[in-house]
């Protein structure tokens, strides 16, 4: 108990219900818009599709589309949370604030991190509990569910603190989000199965962690996917140190936070 109260400082939890807060305090804007965004998509797309597109043996295009939106959605939020929480912080000039407190580098990228987690799983879960009404979803693993809701969460929440850090205007967030993070998650296997993709866009699809992320997850549903369990989870466990690494030297060497 000592060693945890040591680790979950005053400090980070302090930081940590202020991003909390920041973004419950418009919830409507920052939970509900994005749950109706992807419920207009899940309305639109099944009714097009379904039953005109086979995706997996016995699965329904509705319900193989839900867990993509919910992965999807769970992946954007996640990254929108941290990145536009730092990059206002950098230009109304409140950052000093913080900075000036004695929280550790990984304090900083915890707390943040943290609350961008928060903010994708409670979308994440409300869509889920949503789109029950939509189609009789499958739990072949629940574990695996949440255990790739949590990776993509905090791999995006992490990817979206770099954003946040390298940026210096608004633009600059508008853009990574615009032409990185929104292909990459809209290419990742949400809509469709990349096995039935073209051998070159499939190749392509494979390079793409964000699809491992979707597939990963989307197997805790239906007991399938297009790749195996173990090689969504290592792709996803080695993008998580990656950006973690990066994210962590930068906060330690004051990256574009102090000048």
């Amino acid at each position: 108990m000592t060693v945890l109260r040591t680790i979950w400082s005053v400090g980070l939890q302090t930081l940590f219900t202020k991003e909390l807060l920041r973004f419950w305090k418009v919830a409507v804007q920052t939970v509900l818009a994005p749950m109706l965004t992807a419920i207009l998509y899940l309305l639109v797309f099944s009714h097009v599709l379904e039953g005109r597109l086979d995706v997996f043996p016995g699965v329904g295009y509705t319900a193989f589309l839900i867990p993509g939106l919910i992965m999807m959605s769970v992946l954007q939020n996640a990254f929108a949370n941290s990145s536009s929480s730092l990059i206002q912080s950098k230009i109304t000039g409140n950052l000093v604030f913080i900075l000036l407190t004695p929280l550790a580098h990984w304090e900083f990228f915890a707390a943040y991190v943290a609350a961008s987690m928060v903010r994708g799983l409670v979308v994440g879960l409300g869509l889920l509990l949503t789109t029950l009404w939509f189609a009789d979803l499958q739990y072949a693993a629940p574990g695996w569910i949440v255990v790739f809701a949590v990776l993509g969460s905090a791999i995006l929440g992490t990817i979206g603190l770099i954003a946040g850090l390298w940026a210096e205007k608004f633009d600059q967030i508008a853009a990574f989000q615009n032409f990185i993070v929104m292909p990459a998650t809209f290419l990742s296997g949400v809509f469709y199965s990349v096995q039935t993709l073209p051998p070159f866009w499939r190749t392509v699809s494979h390079l793409n962690p964000f699809f491992y992320m979707v597939d990963g997850f989307r197997h805790g549903f239906f007991g399938v996917s297009d790749v195996p369990l173990e090689l969504s989870l290592g792709v996803c466990l080695v993008t998580l140190a990656v950006s973690v690494a990066i994210a962590l030297r930068l906060l330690a060497s004051g990256y574009r936070l102090r000048y």
